[in-house]
């Protein structure tokens, strides 16, 4: 999520995992999100909407409240809230070094999106090599709270990959390792349409089972 004419500093995810920015204070966000799986839905298709929102409590805080529900052709569609919150713990803008911590909480809405409350915390930091038309290297930990055993993976890495194209088009790329929900591998485009409008559009690729893939497509608006 970008906040400024910069989209390489001030996303405060990259695409799917949480970056070392954090909401200027008292701006609020919010994000319209498409993501598919281009096929039948008899042959994995599916198609995920939702948006998220984030306000910037004060200085190197905020929080969060996202809504997602997933059409997959036969059974109700499942639906999910979201809560979340970051905490910037360190910052060095001169020297490009920044750190985060942070939770989501995984509230499930209907039973075809679960029956268990669950929680990813997060610890993230970065690197911005300037001298690399300022490319910034991300990189942490995430572990799962209250997952059933059938989640998969609890604890994995995070890793991800920023850099500046032009003045308001970024390449980017993450991962989220292990099987879970979250294994997945992202890459895309960033990009500011203006100040305070900005566009994002990659790939997700699954790191376990065939065809595990889609598309994703964000707007967001900051006011």
């Amino acid at each position: 999520m970008l906040v400024g004419s910069s989209p390489i500093l001030a996303q405060t995810t990259i695409f799917n995992v949480p970056s070392t920015d954090v909401l200027p204070e008292k701006l609020f966000y919010v994000e319209a999100d498409f993501t598919a799986h281009l096929d039948k839905f008899s042959k994995g298709g599916f198609q995920t909407f939702g948006y998220k929102t984030v306000y910037g409590v004060r200085k190197n805080l905020e929080v969060g409240a996202n809504f997602f529900y997933t059409r997959l052709g036969g059974i109700t569609a499942p639906k999910e809230f979201q809560a979340n919150v970051k905490w910037r713990a360190y910052n060095n803008e001169k020297y490009g070094f920044a750190a985060t911590t942070g939770a989501i909480v995984f509230v499930p809405l209907n039973k075809s999106a679960g029956t268990r409350t669950s929680a990813m915390l997060y610890s993230n930091a970065s690197k911005i090599i300037k001298g690399a038309k300022g490319m910034r290297l991300t990189g942490g930990i995430y572990t799962m709270v209250g997952a059933k055993r059938e989640f998969g993976t609890k604890t994995g890495a995070i890793v991800g990959f920023e850099q500046p194209v032009r003045r308001r088009l970024s390449f980017i790329a993450d991962w989220y390792s292990g099987k879970n929900s979250f294994g997945y591998t992202a890459a895309g485009l960033s990009y500011a349409v203006t100040k305070k409008q900005f566009l994002y559009t990659g790939y997700n690729f699954g790191n376990a089972e065939r065809a595990n893939n889609s598309l994703s497509i964000f707007y967001g608006y900051t006011f």
